[in-house]
């Protein structure tokens, strides 16, 4: 193995600011400044000014591609009208947008959890224990592609699930747990948290996962099981505090061929952007809760999105640089 490549020397706070400046930022208070990297952290409000480099583009004046990233390689340079109290903004308008994903993804992931143990508990309240209930596939042995041991996802799920319960303090797990009494599905599921819940909808029997579906409108299992992990690994971004303002997945959202959808203006790339994320979760909240306001909070927090260069709105899947498309959703 060869040896690491050094790390970058360190620098002071007012050294930050200086190397700040001296790429092209400005800059209005050295102090504030200084202090607000002494809060965050100069790595993590870089992500927000990353978008604000230069391009180094070749001679043809094309992007040139990070050879590690396979990305567009940027300048130690800023574009014109970069300033860090723009960058700031950005940074608390990341944070907000995170407070409201994770409002609406509490009611869906609550919501889910409810419906899948009430439509499979009502056949039996210890379901949830029973591979009957699981697609046979899920039940079968496969090698680790890493360790190449035999590996099962129903034993691994159910370990999973078996350990949040046994750590769980939650009052209605802990009676039953004192009482010596078998705790119903719609016990377990308080313990839950929404990978564990997204990954039993994944392994259930066709028969038991359109059930869930007819309660929340999709006549697509396969639709709902990848909403669900989109949406868990937004959640665990959000609960996380990493940006989401202009993350991309890999796994673009499917279902936007549903009626809903074609209203939206969404091109190609909006699946795998923010829009898509924020119509899918529309879809849901306002099935568990049609009098929501939630749709009006996120229309009312895109507005203020500061304007700096390359953060624009169309790098968060929205169709042009107007806004968010309200009266696509019929806003008024």
């Amino acid at each position: 193995m060869s040896a690491l490549a050094p790390p970058k020397p360190f620098k002071s706070y007012a050294e930050l600011v200086a190397l700040l400046r001296g790429r092209g930022m400005a800059v209005t208070d050295a102090g504030r400044a200084e202090r607000k990297l002494g809060q965050v952290g100069y790595y993590r409000l870089s992500g927000y000014w990353y978008v604000c480099r230069a391009l180094c583009r070749d001679e043809q004046g094309r992007a040139v591609l990070c050879s590690t990233t396979r990305r567009p390689r940027r300048e130690d340079r800023f574009l014109a009208g970069t300033s860090f109290d723009k960058v700031f903004e950005l940074y608390l308008f990341d944070k907000r947008l995170r407070l409201l994903m994770l409002d609406a993804i509490e009611r869906i992931e609550v919501h889910v959890r409810s419906v899948v143990a009430h439509e499979v508990g009502y056949h039996d309240p210890l379901a949830y224990q029973d591979s009957r209930f699981i697609n046979p596939k899920q039940t079968r042995n496969f090698p680790d592609r890493h360790t190449g041991r035999q590996r099962n996802a129903w034993s691994d799920w159910l370990q999973r699930q078996n350990d949040q319960v046994s750590r769980s303090r939650e009052d209605c797990i802990d009676w039953h747990r004192k009482a010596n009494k078998a705790m119903p599905f719609w016990v377990v599921v308080e313990a839950w948290d929404f990978g564990t819940v997204s990954k039993y909808f994944e392994m259930l029997k066709g028969t038991y996962q359109n059930r869930v579906c007819q309660r929340l409108g999709i006549n697509n299992a396969a639709v709902l099981k990848t909403w669900l992990q989109e949406l868990n690994i937004l959640r665990n971004r959000c609960a996380h505090h990493a940006r989401i303002w202009n993350q991309t997945t890999s796994n673009p959202l499917p279902g936007l061929s549903d009626p809903y959808f074609h209203t939206l203006g969404m091109d190609a790339g909006a699946g795998s952007r923010l829009y898509g994320l924020i119509a899918v979760i529309w879809f849901l909240v306002r099935r568990i809760g049609p009098s929501s306001q939630w749709l009006h909070e996120i229309a009312n927090l895109i507005a203020t999105k500061p304007d700096l260069p390359g953060c624009t709105f169309a790098v968060m899947g929205f169709p042009d640089e107007s806004g968010f498309p309200g009266k696509l959703f019929g806003m008024n």
